[in-house]
């Protein structure tokens, strides 16, 4: 899925205009990036955390899903909901 598909799949699902769901899902990347660039730790309940592992070597970019995608692709896993 790219970034148009992504935007399209979120007005289909939540019947708002196309401006108003393009200016929040740009608002959100924004906000994920500026995190980022300050090495802040970014958390999405449900998906995953993104953050940075600053080494000798350099800095790394990291995500760790959450237990729900984990279980989803079949790794080790602590979540019994529904998939």
């Amino acid at each position: 899925m790219n970034k148009k598909e992504w935007i399209k799949a979120v007005i289909k699902e939540t019947n708002q205009p196309e401006a108003l769901v393009v200016s929040i899902l740009e608002a959100g990347l924004e906000e994920i990036y500026q995190s980022m660039k300050r090495e802040e730790k970014v958390t999405l309940q449900n998906f995953g955390t993104f953050y940075i592992d600053v080494r000798r070597s350099g800095t790394v970019f990291k995500f760790n899903p959450s237990q729900k995608w984990k279980a989803l692709f079949g790794w080790a896993s602590s979540y019994r909901g529904e998939l």
